[in-house]
């Protein structure tokens, strides 16, 4: 038989080898697929160096990044969900809540106590997404309500963090009653004239967004975070019609004027302490 085809064993050209990468030193950026060190990753407070996108962090985190080292004392740390509803889906609530548990070495969705920043005093409240994507229940609810309290009863500021899905559906209408606790006592804390710092993080949403997250005094996002009350997917089924690019992301909201300012994760802690030096906080 004749060979009709002869494959030619040239080398590649432009193909380099594939170099063998110690595990634990890089990372791949999910949005601009840039290759970076895990080091300076973190050290950038998990903010990609390349593209600026802003990746998800825990409370613990969070109260690291903005409170002076060691000054975190926190509080109503034990309290846990009921489940009064006996409410079951794919799973039961009382078994959804023991897995948010193991996982994230918390109680609920939320983290709240007392710190300083840059010896400021102030009282902080930070939501843990991982936690049932941080969803509001009576717990969280509560939580938020003594926070303000402390705050109105010290006479200092209190900022709230929010990364949130919304209301805890697994709760039905006692997590619906915590957008009109959080709000009344809100309410307070102005008639008070005491500072409410609101820091929307991706994603901050529903029954969050109205009764927590856009009732600050000042209101600071991060860039990109998706914040609003219905998602984008769900108004464009209902009004048949294609939303703008970027529609209820950080930088359309303060375009339009619902955010006061975006600012970056490093930048944070610094620009608190310029707002409550303004204040004249404690």
């Amino acid at each position: 038989m004749v060979a009709w085809f002869h494959r030619v064993k040239t080398p590649l050209v432009g193909i380099k080898k594939k170099m063998n990468l110690p595990d634990g030193m890089w990372i791949r950026c999910d949005r601009c697929r840039e290759i970076i060190y895990i080091s300076e990753f973190e050290n950038n407070a998990k903010v990609c160096p390349r593209c600026n996108y802003h990746y998800r962090i825990s409370a613990m985190e969070r109260i690291r990044l903005l409170l002076d080292e060691g000054s975190f004392q926190e509080s109503d740390r034990d309290m846990v969900s009921t489940d009064p509803l006996r409410f079951k889906d794919t799973m039961k609530y009382k078994d959804r809540l023991k897995k948010a548990s193991k996982k994230t070495n918390l109680k609920d969705a939320i983290v709240c106590g007392a710190g300083t920043i840059n010896r400021h005093n102030i009282e902080i409240c930070v939501f843990e997404f991982e936690f049932m994507g941080g969803s509001m229940g009576s717990v969280v609810g509560e939580k938020i309500a003594r926070g303000i309290e402390r705050s109105i009863h010290k006479n200092v500021p209190i900022l709230i963090v929010s990364c949130s899905g919304g209301a805890r559906m697994q709760e039905g209408i006692l997590s619906l009653m915590q957008l009109a606790k959080t709000s009344a006592a809100l309410a307070r804390l102005s008639d008070a004239r005491i500072p409410f710092l609101s820091i929307l993080t991706d994603p901050t949403t529903g029954g969050v967004t109205a009764s927590v997250a856009m009732l600050g005094d000042i209101i600071i996002a991060e860039p990109e975070a998706l914040i609003c009350f219905a998602g984008p997917r769900v108004i464009e089924q209902t009004i048949k019609q294609k939303l703008p690019d970027g529609f209820q992301r950080s930088e359309f909201l303060l375009e339009h004027g619902f955010v006061d300012m975006i600012v970056h994760r490093k930048d944070m802690k610094s620009t608190i302490s310029k707002i409550l030096d303004f204040f004249g906080s404690p």
